[in-house]
């Protein structure tokens, strides 16, 4: 029987694993994290379903040390997966696979490699992205592709949306490779260097917002990153507002950008264009527009960049 140890987190790494088991591979080590303190746990747990199936499961704070690799080799694995593991495998590591190693990515690869892809697509506006089935290689997400499969974003997608579109094409993308690695039929397409892009990780402050990009700008911001993420951030009025979701409306606009209830909506007027505020706080306290026209009825509030 092929062997595999899986390196998995979140729910694509929950949806992979059991792909794998699904198609008759040996797992005898899962390797995933300890769930950070602080962070908003909204996804699945690879430790939870490992151990549903009788998996023996670690979480090593470092994968690369040479006592944890000793560990792998003692598990004698054909191929090594890591399926959003956040960890980058070092080459040493990797070599212990003598069928490969593989790791599934989110986003149509060569574009987009590195962290949070689907947010950084949905921020710059994209219009499709997918998951890639690569081997690994030292440099991240730059090797040679087994599989891809495409799915779309839709303009007004939030980036969970897209998200558990891309859960659904890595599990699609590994269903449909996995029988070619094992049969070691699997033929594997280089990256083009010269249409890749690279990003890094986002943090709660990346979700201030600068009118000064317009309207379009502003509603992928706040699409890339509405919760479960942290929201957009803004001051109305000097006063904290945070935009969870958004549409760009038609209607009036204003030389500065402002925000105020119009014909029972509440709307960021731009010189550009118009956002309808769906979802929003302000002053941690008013969520709808009817609350807004209360407070301030027809009054303007002067919006400016935000801090969380």
């Amino acid at each position: 029987m092929t062997r595999a140890v899986v390196f998995a987190y979140h729910d694509v790494g929950v949806r992979c694993l059991r792909v794998l088991l699904a198609q008759g591979v040996e797992v005898p080590l899962v390797v995933t994290h300890e769930d950070a303190a602080g962070e908003d746990i909204w996804f699945d747990s690879v430790a939870r379903h490992a151990r549903w199936h009788g998996l023996q499961v670690v979480t090593p704070a470092d994968p690369n040390t040479p006592e944890f690799r000793a560990r792998v080799a003692a598990a004698r694995p054909d191929f090594l997966f890591s399926f959003y593991y956040r960890a980058l495998l070092r080459p040493e590591l990797l070599a212990l696979a003598p069928r490969g190693a593989y790791n599934m990515h989110g986003s149509l690869l060569p574009k987009y490699r590195g962290r949070v892809p689907v947010n950084w697509a949905v921020l710059h506006g994209e219009s499709r992205t997918g998951a890639t089935l690569h081997a690994m290689t030292a440099r991240p997400d730059a090797g040679a592709i087994v599989a891809a499969r495409e799915v779309p974003i839709l303009p007004d997608d939030t980036a969970i949306e897209v998200f558990r579109k891309v859960c659904v094409a890595a599990e699609l993308t590994l269903h449909g490779a996995l029988p070619g690695l094992l049969a070691g039929t699997a033929v594997l397409q280089p990256q083009d260097p010269a249409q890749a892009s690279y990003f890094g990780r986002r943090t709660r402050a990346d979700g201030a917002i600068d009118w000064r990009l317009g309207v379009s700008a502003v509603h992928n911001l706040v699409r890339a990153v509405a919760p479960p993420y942290p929201g957009a951030y803004a001051q109305a009025g000097g006063l904290a507002l945070r935009v969870l979701r958004s549409l760009i409306a038609d209607g009036p606009r204003a030389a500065s950008p402002e925000l105020r209830w119009v014909e029972g909506e509440l709307r960021a007027l731009c010189p550009d264009g118009a956002l309808r505020l769906l979802e929003f706080e302000l002053d941690g306290t008013l969520r709808d527009p009817a609350a807004f026209r209360a407070r301030f009825g027809l009054e303007a509030l002067p919006l400016a960049g935000g801090q969380p």
